[in-house]
């Protein structure tokens, strides 16, 4: 068993609701997101990879924080934080979003939830959205109040997650849609479960409405679970980047704009709504893009482990761009890669150079998603 004194946390990182559960059932290494510690090592990721998409895990994902905008004037104030056009979202609804600042530089990728028609939670990425939002509060006549509430996040997801939900919430489970949330009860354990995560696999988000029941909840999905293969885990890089799933921080930034990883379906710039950035992002597509994202494909040995850093591309010996999540992947057989190069560049097909820092490795432009499940086919 793991013991608590062996990660040498201090108080200035919160912990989850989940933390001690997730230690009880093997959790190995953390990093921090959101000022908050998340599990990050469970002993293998390749076979944390191989059970999600195999099976099923359960993964603390609590430092998906919320930020809570209540009040008669939430809908216009998160309308005035988000390009995308939320005019027709309904209650039990999720939408994701992307938020940018005034010059179109992206501060975050949240899922949004319509909680009630005064309420929403913009369920977050790694960044301070509840500082931005207070910020474009504190000048303003919205009549809102903007906190975070006592909101904790698991994901259960993976082939298995479905038949593991019906086991443990009964078959109402099966009326949820995707990207849509309900309501549900666990005992004495309220949630909120919606249809959504980040894994490219098919699972759910548990939302935890009480803070001191975290260890309670774990327990009780383990357990109700096992039987079906639940395992628990973390968030998988393998199959995110299989996907093609983008990470704060990583693959895009306060300096990175929505055009530039192709994301313009999320970008409404001909609604009759004005949002923060929407000059900027027009002129943006109006000058075209500068830089495009790419997946990439590295000729290498399996890599040990995701970059941490990011990776000098070279065409021509000259510098056209970074590699910003680079992992080898076990049902691929390749180093698979994102990228961001310049936009004359990036041709499908083409081969440039990867400086990793301690060798030059030869790597081919791809399309993305690198693997696609519906189709069962690897791209590349």
């Amino acid at each position: 068993m793991n013991k608590l004194h062996d990660f040498g946390f201090g108080t200035q990182i919160r912990k989850s609701p989940f933390f001690d559960a997730t230690v009880r059932w093997g959790a190995q290494g953390f990093s921090t997101y959101n000022h908050m510690y998340i599990p990050r090592d469970f002993g293998n990721p390749e076979e944390n990879f191989w059970n999600l998409v195999n099976d099923a895990i359960l993964c603390d994902v609590a430092v998906e924080r919320q930020v809570q905008i209540k009040g008669p004037d939430a809908s216009q104030f998160v309308q005035m934080m988000s390009p995308r056009d939320l005019s027709k979202m309904q209650v039990g609804q999720c939408k994701y979003v992307i938020l940018v600042n005034e010059a179109g530089g992206i501060l975050n990728d949240p899922v949004l939830l319509k909680i009630a028609d005064d309420c929403y939670w913009f369920s977050l990425a790694d960044s301070d959205i509840l500082f931005w939002a207070q910020g474009l509060a504190v000048n303003s006549n919205y009549d809102i109040k903007i906190s975070e509430p006592d909101v904790s996040p698991l994901q259960l997801q993976g082939p298995k997650s479905k038949d593991i939900m019906v086991n443990i919430f009964g078959n109402t489970i099966n009326d949820l849609k995707y990207f849509w949330f309900k309501k549900f009860n666990l005992g004495s354990i309220e949630l909120i479960i919606s249809r959504t995560g980040w894994s490219s696999e098919l699972g759910y988000e548990i939302f935890l409405l009480n803070s001191n029941q975290g260890d309670e909840l774990y327990e009780s999905l383990m357990h109700g679970g096992k039987d079906l293969g639940l395992k628990a885990g973390h968030t998988s890089t393998i199959r995110r980047l299989e996907g093609a799933m983008l990470s704060y921080h990583a693959d895009m930034d306060i300096n990175t704009n929505p055009f530039e990883l192709g994301l313009d379906k999320f970008i409404d710039l001909d609604g009759n709504f004005n949002f923060i950035g929407k000059t900027a992002l027009k002129n943006i597509l109006n000058a075209g893009i500068e830089r495009k994202q790419v997946g990439l494909i590295i000729d290498d040995k399996p890599l040990s482990g995701p970059n941490t850093r990011f990776w000098v591309i070279k065409s021509n010996e000259v510098e056209i761009g970074k590699v910003t999540s680079a992992v080898y992947s076990p049902r691929l057989k390749q180093n698979i890669a994102l990228a961001i190069i310049s936009a004359d560049q990036a041709n499908i097909g083409d081969e440039v150079i990867v400086d990793n820092g301690s060798e030059l490795l030869s790597a081919t432009i791809v399309d993305k998603p690198f693997y696609d499940p519906n189709k069962n086919l690897a791209k590349g």
